[in-house]
């Protein structure tokens, strides 16, 4: 089994066991159909995940990071966070669904040892330019009804890095500590477990 086969494996085994509510059935039918290409698509055009497959790694990565988070008695004791199985599955598995049918691949002149090849490439094709944490939002209430702290944490996983008032971000992070959790488990995985090529 390679890479991407357990990878999209895992996922699916995640998601279908963590989540339940009402139209994650049609949800995941359309990640796995032929008008989607979430499961081949990257994570980056350069970055963490910039190879076919890397989103759903990406993706997995990102649970895992999230569930260790918030199994620290810290979480639990000091900050009170203590969500649903469900609720931790969804937000990291489909924190990053506005990157669904967002890259195509194409071709550019690079100089080898032997010469000039021609090799492929990511480039963003945004047919959809509605931000990146809120675009998510949108895909995902088109199918199942978020609770508002799964709406803020998906939102707002980018963190300050993220375009928009720094002042919204931050009391977003005090308002729903989740946020920051997933920001966090993002930012885990895409530097630590992923990191760029160089």
């Amino acid at each position: 089994m390679d890479v991407l086969t357990s990878a999209k494996d895992e996922f699916i085994e995640i998601y279908r066991s963590k989540i339940e509510r009402k139209g994650a059935d049609r949800l995941l039918d359309y990640l796995m159909s032929e008008s989607s290409d979430f499961f081949t698509a990257p994570s980056s055009t350069r970055y963490h995940g910039a190879y076919e497959g890397g989103l759903v790694q990406h993706s997995v990565n990102v649970y895992h990071c999230l569930v260790d988070y918030l199994s620290r008695p810290r979480t639990k004791e000091l900050y009170h966070m203590d969500p649903s199985e469900e609720t931790v599955a969804l937000i990291a598995l489909l924190h990053d669904i506005c990157k669904l049918n967002f890259y195509r691949v194409e071709m550019r002149n690079k100089k080898t040892d032997k010469g000039w090849i021609e090799v492929p490439y990511y480039t963003i094709e945004d047919t959809l330019p509605y931000g990146h944490g809120e675009k998510s939002v949108y895909i995902i209430s088109s199918y199942m009804r978020l609770s508002r702290e799964e709406a803020f944490a998906i939102r707002y996983h980018m963190g300050f890095s993220a375009e928009g008032n720094k002042n919204d971000i931050g009391r977003a992070f005090e308002m729903f500590p989740l946020a920051l959790a997933l920001h966090v488990a993002d930012m885990e995985a895409s530097y630590f477990l992923e990191g760029s090529i160089k």
